[in-house]
């Protein structure tokens, strides 16, 4: 197995891995982990092929998306702070309304 399949078999465990969590949890902060684990397998993706094509292009892409998960990560946070300090939970089940 050389480099390139293994790094795509870590990114297919990722995704897998992200997708897995996004599905079976309840706690909103695991469901923003489990989808920066999903961005991270696509920013592999886009490092592992920009290097086998030899694209300078997909590196670009890829810091683009490292700068997109920062703000998903940081605008989810504040959404999640804000619902615990109305609601007094995270446990997205319990969140029907999401009207103040």
């Amino acid at each position: 197995m050389n480099s390139i399949q293994f790094l795509l078999l870590i990114s297919s465990a990722l995704f897998s891995l992200g997708v897995f969590g996004l599905l079976t949890r309840r706690h909103a902060i695991g469901l923003l982990l489990s989808l920066e684990l999903i961005l991270n397998a696509a920013i592999l993706n886009f490092v592992v092929f920009g290097r086998l094509y030899g694209h300078t292009h997909a590196h670009a892409f890829a810091l683009f998306i490292i700068a997109l998960a920062a703000c998903e990560a940081v605008v989810g946070l504040a959404i999640v702070i804000n619902l615990y300090r109305h609601r007094k939970t995270v446990l997205t089940d319990q969140m029907q309304l999401l009207k103040g």
